[in-house]
C-alpha cells in the first residue's frame, strides 16, 4: 500500500510540474514563407525563468536556431533592421546581430552606434507572445485632397 500511495503522489507532483510547462513563439516573416525570424521560448515550469532562442530560417539556404539569454518576468526583443539581409535584435541590455545568407548569429560586446530602423517587437500582448511591427511614419495627404 505505501508504494501505491508513493507511485500516486510522485505521478500527481510531475503531471503539476508539467501543467506549468509553456511553450509559444511570435514569427516575423521578411520575404513570404522562406525568410522568418522567430523567438521562441519555453518555461520548464511555474516560477522559471523564460528560455529564449531565436529562430533564423532562409529557405532553402539554411535554418538555425540559436540560443538567447534567459528572461524572467515580461519577455520583449526589439528588432532593427541596419541593411538588407542583416538584423539586430535588442534583449533589455543585450544586443544581438544575425543575417539570412548562412544563418548566422552572434551577441555584441557592446551596443551598436547605429542598430538601423526599428521594425518592430517581439513582446506578450493580451496573454499571447506576438510580433507587433513598427507604425510606418505618418501617410502623406493624397495630392488634389
Amino acid at each position: 500500500m505505501e508504494d501505491a500511495a508513493l507511485r500516486t503522489i510522485i505521478l500527481v507532483a510531475v503531471a503539476l510540474l508539467l501543467a506549468g510547462c509553456e511553450s509559444d513563439g511570435a514569427s516575423f516573416a521578411i520575404s513570404g514563407n522562406t525568410q522568418a525570424l522567430s523567438v521562441v521560448r519555453h518555461k520548464a515550469y511555474p516560477g522559471a525563468a523564460w528560455e529564449l532562442a531565436l529562430v533564423v530560417r532562409n529557405d532553402p539556404l539554411c535554418q538555425r536556431k540559436h540560443r538567447m539569454k534567459d528572461v524572467s518576468g515580461n519577455t520583449k526583443v526589439e528588432l532593427y533592421q541596419p541593411s538588407p539581409g542583416a538584423w539586430i535584435l535588442r534583449q533589455g541590455k543585450r544586443w544581438y546581430v544575425t543575417e539570412l545568407k548562412s544563418c548566422g548569429f552572434e551577441q555584441f560586446k557592446e551596443e551598436p552606434q547605429q542598430p538601423g530602423d526599428l521594425v518592430g517587437t517581439f513582446l506578450t500582448r493580451d496573454g499571447k507572445f506576438v510580433f507587433e511591427a513598427e507604425a510606418k511614419a505618418k501617410a502623406q495627404p493624397a495630392a488634389g485632397g
